[in-house]
């Protein structure tokens, strides 16, 4: 497939070097350009490119930047993108810790379909509840023990069977996790949140999640703080 991905950071680079030893063709964007990417995108054998370029003639989209710059991303770039094109959302919102205060999501809108109704695209949210390290060194082959798995929320069948595929080739136990509202079930706080858990342990952590935020994933007076010292 041909792959582009918006965000070079840890998600990012794990996700293209899977994607690069899978033998997929994968191009990489940031926010300050394909100059700036000359490096990681020689260390990743991925092409660096623009934002623009990301989208255009993929197969599959990677978005995974942080929840407060996905209102910068430019409003018609997925314009003549056809909604069988796989987008991935690996994003969480970090209200403390980094994004502010978004009020749609502190309202209770999945963090994933705010994303969709900023894009303008459906999206299937994927590879958010890993560490980018566990993520780029943990992944086994098929029926081996302790295999991790991983959700996969998202409302089109057909792009979520392509995500499921894809997640299994990468190394990991891909479970539906449902629809795109039922995303939140995924989110941080939940018990599916960084657990490295096999599939029936996901399959019972997604049971047991429960909508409400708790305060450590609200905003609060002075957020954003740091990851650090959450504000």
């Amino acid at each position: 497939m041909k792959i582009g991905i918006i965000g070079a950071g840890q998600i990012g680079g794990a996700l293209a070097g899977h994607f690069v030893k899978l033998g997929h063709d994968v191009a990489v964007a940031n926010s300050r350009g394909p100059e700036s990417l000359g490096r990681v995108a020689a260390e990743l054998r991925a092409t660096a490119v623009t934002v623009r370029q990301a989208v255009r003639g993929k197969d599959l989209v990677v978005v995974t930047i942080p929840e407060k710059n996905i209102p910068q991303l430019p409003a018609d770039l997925f314009d003549g993108v056809g909604p069988e094109v796989p987008v991935i959302d690996t994003g969480n919102y970090y209200p403390r810790q980094r994004d502010g205060l978004i009020p749609e999501i502190e309202a209770g809108l999945p963090e994933s379909r705010w994303v969709e109704r900023r894009l303008g695209h459906p999206v299937i949210k994927v590879f958010n509840n890993i560490y980018a390290r566990n993520l780029r060194e943990l992944g086994r082959l098929r029926g081996a023990p302790a295999r991790i798995a991983l959700p996969v929320s998202g409302d089109s069948p057909a792009a979520k069977a392509v995500v499921l595929q894809l997640v299994d080739a990468m190394g990991f136990d891909p479970v539906d996790a449902g629809g795109l509202d039922d995303s939140w079930r995924q989110q941080p706080g939940t018990p599916v949140y960084c657990k490295d858990l096999d599939a029936d342990g996901l399959r019972r952590a997604l049971a047991q999640a429960r909508p409400e935020r708790t305060a450590e994933w609200r905003a609060a007076e002075g957020s954003p703080g740091g990851f650090a010292n959450p504000g």
